[in-house]
């Protein structure tokens, strides 16, 4: 490719919307450019970046047995309503109507459409098991589109459902693809961690998310350096950590706390320490009220408290409501005397002595406040977020934390879609069984940006040589000069029919100005064609990811980047 023919339209200035790296860079490199809040249209160096992690992931589905389809954006409403899920789906599935009226929507995923399909189509053991995939869009209409290809509202993603007999079939193939996305992100030049994730609005009983480390990362994880536990925090197991109680218990006692509200305030003032404090905290779960305690020092996990209470809708109760239930404002509520609410405390609340809450009456908390003598819980159950240094559930090591953008996330489903669509097949002995599902996405938009953010400097992106747009830039240092521009127009034309995947800067602009959008772009390999090209019948090559540059002679120069280019290669390849 001609740089002179080639739409890549690189920018000076960061546009202002952009926050985080990968969305600066892939404007600037000119990549992508937006069309609406979260929609974004692929340029032809986005394109031919997307198309090469599309085709590393085939591969891996494929290998891994995966047979490909397309299936449908528009779904229609019948399918989620019969699934239960479109009214709990909520506002991030963009619905529509057709001229007759009838709805339907912007497919946000395809667990009810590819379920119809399968019901449709099979019916006996002998077809299974069964793994269908799909590349395309997706439509989710988020709250706050942001961070460029993170979170936005039109997204290319890769969808596999497993179809199998039973649990044992599944486990098969959870882990046929779980070994896949590991393949498919050491292809892509990532630094990733699987760790144990919440199901989420998908379902089901198992799952595993894929995690880019980077700064930008949305996601929460844990982890153990010792032992392979990783876990998001939504779902990270907490141990109860006890300290010794050097104190018995002694009678509980109200104290006026006039205006001292927060966790801070109050322990200033009462001269405690946040982790003898008892935090109470309101939330309607599906409408109930309910009141859930940690320690003064902890955070609440609401994930965690939902999963625990199997509730479609938790949010924090309104202020209103909290004072009529317990008759006083927050902050001043606590869980001795509290009737009528079902009380839930994190592990460690039983192991508090001579704790402090709030009193039900404003103005006013409660000191020597010892669980189980003065109050009762309807459950004691991990519901606290974990922190870094707390030790790992599995082995005892100290837990690491890092922030992870999610690119991959698998699911064991069980019969959660089967069984309420009649996905069902016959057995030997004529009997029907519900199919037992799988679901396995990657975001391959998403994948795109991930990379940026682990692969770049302050010049711009450097490109891991699987994924790159093109593998070699050729840059003249003057076109100008007659010997020069031949030798380039040479190397390019052996270049190209050698099938390396080049680019000739041929256009008429300084060779700094070159250099400087050749690095920002991030084509892993350049070459430069200078003065001494003409007089020792050398060039400049420069890897983008390294500092030097090397002199290499003109004679089997096409040989030497191709065998450069191949040990390059390597890096991504598979071992065993």
């Amino acid at each position: 490719m001609r740089a002179s023919e080639l739409l890549a339209p690189t920018l000076r200035e960061t546009p202002a919307e952009a926050e985080i790296v990968s969305h600066q860079l892939l404007l600037r490199g000119g990549f992508i450019r937006k069309a609406a809040a979260g929609i974004y249209t692929y340029l032809p160096l986005g394109r031919r970046v997307l198309a090469k992690i599309e085709q590393i992931i085939r591969e891996e589905m494929d290998r891994a047995g995966g047979q490909e389809v397309v299936l449908p954006i528009i779904q229609p409403a019948e399918l989620w309503q019969e699934s239960g899920r479109w009214e709990v789906y909520g506002e991030e599935m963009f619905r529509l109507q057709d001229r007759h009226r009838r709805q339907f929507c912007l497919g946000p995923t395809h667990e009810e459409i590819i379920t119809a399909l399968v019901r449709s189509e099979v019916t006996s053991y002998k077809q299974l098991p069964l793994l269908l995939y799909q590349i395309q869009n997706k439509y989710r209409d988020e709250r706050r589109p942001r961070f460029g290809l993170l979170r936005g509202r039109e997204f290319v993603m890769k969808d596999l459902y497993s179809f199998d007999l039973d649990q044992e079939g599944l486990n098969q193939s959870y882990q046929k693809m779980y070994q896949a996305y590991s393949n498919v992100f050491r292809r892509c030049g990532l630094d990733f961690r699987p760790v144990q994730a919440d199901s989420g609005a998908i379902g089901g009983n198992y799952s595993h998310e894929f995690m880019a480390l980077a700064a930008a990362g949305e996601a929460l994880l844990v982890y153990c350096r010792e032992c392979d536990y990783a876990a998001n925090v939504e779902i990270a197991e907490a141990r109860a950590l006890p300290k010794a109680a050097a104190e018995n218990p002694a009678p509980l006692k109200e104290v006026a706390t006039p205006g001292q509200k927060t966790v801070t305030e109050i322990c200033t003032f009462l001269q405690v320490t946040p982790d003898k404090l008892i935090k109470t905290l309101f939330y309607e779960a599906d409408g109930q009220l309910i009141a859930a305690l940690v320690r003064g020092d902890r955070e609440l996990n609401e994930v965690k408290l939902q999963n625990h209470l199997n509730c479609r809708h938790l949010v924090l109760a309104d202020p209103e409501r909290v004072m009529k239930a317990a008759g006083a404002p927050v902050g001043f509520v606590g869980p001795v005397g509290l009737q009528g609410i079902p009380l839930y405390a994190d592990l460690e609340i039983p192991y508090l002595v001579n704790g402090v809450a709030g009193a039900n009456r404003e103005g006013y908390h409660l000191v020597n406040v010892n669980p189980g003598r003065d109050f009762k819980t309807a459950a004691v159950v991990d519901i606290r977020q974990v922190e870094a240094g707390e030790p790992c559930p599995r082995c005892g090591a100290p837990l690491a934390q890092a922030r992870g953008i999610e690119v991959g996330q698998v699911f064991q489903l069980g019969t959660k879609y089967s069984s309420v669509l009649g996905a069902k097949y016959t057995d030997a002995r004529g009997q029907e069984h519900p199919i037992v599902m799988g679901c396995y996405g990657i975001g391959v938009s998403r994948t795109m940006a991930a990379i940026v953010e682990q692969c770049h400097d302050d010049q711009g992106i450097i490109w891991p040589l699987s994924v790159a747009p093109y593998q070699v830039v050729i840059i003249p240092a003057s076109l100008k000069d007659d010997g020069q521009r031949e030798v380039a127009e040479g190397l390019y034309r052996e270049l190209a029919a050698a099938g390396v995947e080049v680019v000739y800067d041929d256009r008429d602009e300084r060779a700094g100005l070159k250099f400087v959008e050749a690095d920002l772009i991030g084509y892993p390999l350049r070459v430069t064609v200078g003065k001494r090209t003409v007089t020792s019948g050398t060039v400049d090559v420069k890897w983008r990811s390294r500092k030097e540059e090397t002199p290499l002679p003109l004679e089997g120069l096409t040989a030497q980047i191709q065998t450069l280019l191949a040990r390059e290669m390597e890096k991504y390849r598979l071992r065993g």
